[in-house]
């Protein structure tokens, strides 16, 4: 599976991104895909994710401001992300787990990160 990340950019304070994870390969066996961002001098943190039958989780820091999504027919995963403020800027990464393994043994892979910077 190879996942292609892209959206990021500078934004102001308040302003609006969406962030899309394109997913190619041996995608059959995706059984859930999130976004996970990682800030300078901080720990990777899951962002928002979201399973085959579309049921949704998001980290407080996100609720009421972050929407994820997945457009199965583009097999294409997204991140709405309004109202957003400095301590956003992080570095954003998408992945997908597998259910069952791949024929690699493969159960988890990641993008490469879009970076996402918020001004004040």
């Amino acid at each position: 599976v190879q996942l292609q990340a892209s959206g990021g950019g500078l934004v102001q304070a308040g302003g609006s991104l969406r962030l899309s994870c394109e997913a190619s390969g041996n995608i059959d066996n995706i059984a859930a895909m999130g976004w996970h961002r990682q800030a300078p001098g901080k720990l990777r943190e899951r962002v928002a994710g979201v399973t085959a039958g579309g049921s949704t989780t998001y980290a407080d820091s996100a609720k009421g401001r972050f929407t994820i999504s997945r457009d199965n027919a583009r097999n294409t995963l997204y991140l709405q992300m309004d109202s957003l403020k400095p301590e956003d800027t992080a570095v954003y990464y998408c992945n997908a787990e597998l259910v069952p393994p791949d024929a690699y043994g493969g159960t988890e892979y990641w993008g490469r990160g879009t970076l996402v910077t918020v001004s004040s």
